[in-house]
């Protein structure tokens, strides 16, 4: 019983960690440091952009359409007892930023 447990709850960690969503815009972040925050979060960041200034000039208008690929892995932890367990973990993600750089 406490190895069902113990499993539950690292499946219910792996859960919780893939439907955490990507950090979102705000006002007070150049392109940069949104570009910046969504790689440390493990997203390729994929930028379309209108205007041809550079990016310290450049706001974001839109993060959108974040994608994630999926791939069930053996489970090799404790609590495994011989049993075998697939857990299912995010093998890359990306996701869309749009900038105006017409200023």
């Amino acid at each position: 019983m406490r190895t069902n447990l113990m499993l539950a709850a690292v499946v219910a960690g792996v859960c919780g960690a893939i439907a955490a969503p990507a950090g979102l815009a705000s006002a007070e972040q150049s392109a940069q440091e949104v570009i910046s925050q969504l790689q440390s979060e493990g997203y390729t960041v994929n930028i379309d952009r209108v205007g041809t200034a550079p990016l310290d000039k450049c706001v974001v208008t839109n993060v959108r359409n974040p994608q994630q690929v999926k791939q069930w892995v053996p489970y090799n932890g404790p609590g495994r007892d011989g049993d075998r367990v697939l857990v299912q973990v995010i093998t890359s993600q990306t996701i869309s930023v749009s900038l105006n750089c017409s200023h």
